[in-house]
């Protein structure tokens, strides 16, 4: 349990760092989307390209981990919204809700955490799961936060949302990465020399300006949503999200490897202790965007990335 502490322990560090450094006015919030940026559109880009372009190609095609992962994924956002769903949570929050329950935070923090944690192998299963969550799930609950439309326009409605959804994925540079880096692992293309070393350094920055940009954005969601809210409106969706979901795709990953589903037993480590991790925080930039009460989304994703110090580890403990 130590060892695995010494490894968790800096990455969840430098979340309570960028968290205290906003909350302290040492970083200005004016500053947090310049944060936000670089590590979006550089920094998190360049690393899945390094992790995906060295990573053998059959890896990052693994029918088996996609389409274990995405029924869980549904499994959640289908149970989330029908537990959540009430007189004030309707479809917008509750799609919402579901997402932050099905969605890992796993660009920003799994990707170094599981490559710190199991070794460079285990990449490949967690870039087939950032793709499933970024394509279909997020689409998926874009689509159905627009079923407040109201009665006679909640078809179109969702093919709007849908529309913006796919273009959304489309001009996120994330999965353009990703489909680079598997196209240069399957060619056997490697970049010019300085052009790689480039490109290396910025994956470099990507991990500790990643995890201290997302306890940035969690201090500013916070200290923008202070109104009151019943502990009944986030905490049972901060559980789903650390306990349910990772015990969800254990049960569904064993199950199916029993009636033959081709599925390595290591590519299923890897699967539950993505889904063990906390929220994907960019989800409460998404809210507001769409008019979702942010003040609920914020408090999961904060929840969840506090507690998951603990239930993360745990987890690694009982996977590995």
């Amino acid at each position: 349990m130590l060892n695995i502490l010494l490894v968790t322990f800096p990455f969840f560090a430098l979340v309570l760092a960028g968290f205290l450094a906003a909350r302290r006015r040492m970083l200005p919030l004016e500053a947090i989307p310049g944060l936000n940026g670089f590590v979006l559109f550089f920094a998190l880009p360049a690393m899945l390209y390094r992790f995906g372009s060295t990573t053998p190609i059959a890896q990052l095609l693994d029918a088996s981990v996609a389409g274990v992962y995405l029924l869980c994924a549904l499994i959640m956002v289908g149970f989330a919204i029908v537990m959540t769903m009430n007189r004030r949570i309707r479809w917008n929050d509750a799609s919402l809700g579901a997402l932050v329950a099905a969605f890992p935070n796993t660009g920003f923090m799994g990707v170094p955490l599981l490559a710190a944690l199991l070794g460079p192998q285990s990449v490949g299963p967690v870039i087939v799961l950032i793709v499933v969550d970024m394509v279909i799930t997020s689409s998926l609950c874009v689509a159905l936060s627009r079923l407040d439309e109201g009665e006679g326009h909640g078809a179109a409605a969702m093919l709007d949302a849908g529309k913006k959804a796919l273009r959304g994925v489309l001009t996120n540079p994330m999965p353009w990465a990703i489909l680079l880096g598997a196209a240069a692992s399957a060619a056997s293309f490697t970049l010019p020399g300085p052009v790689e070393k480039t490109v290396w350094l910025l994956a470099d920055a990507a991990s500790p300006v990643a995890l201290f940009t997302i306890g940035a954005v969690l201090a500013r969601s916070q200290m923008q949503s202070n109104h009151p809210m019943p502990l009944s409106d986030y905490v049972p969706v901060a559980l789903m999200k650390l306990l349910l979901h990772p015990l969800l795709v254990l049960v569904v990953g064993l199950a199916a490897i029993q009636i033959g589903v081709p599925l390595d037993r290591f590519a299923l480590t890897v699967m539950v202790l993505v889904s063990a991790l906390p929220s994907a925080s960019n989800v409460s930039l998404l809210a507001e965007r769409l008019g979702a009460d942010n003040g609920r989304i914020a408090r999961i994703i904060l929840v969840t990335t506090a507690a998951a110090f603990f239930t993360f580890s745990g987890a690694v403990v009982l996977m590995t």
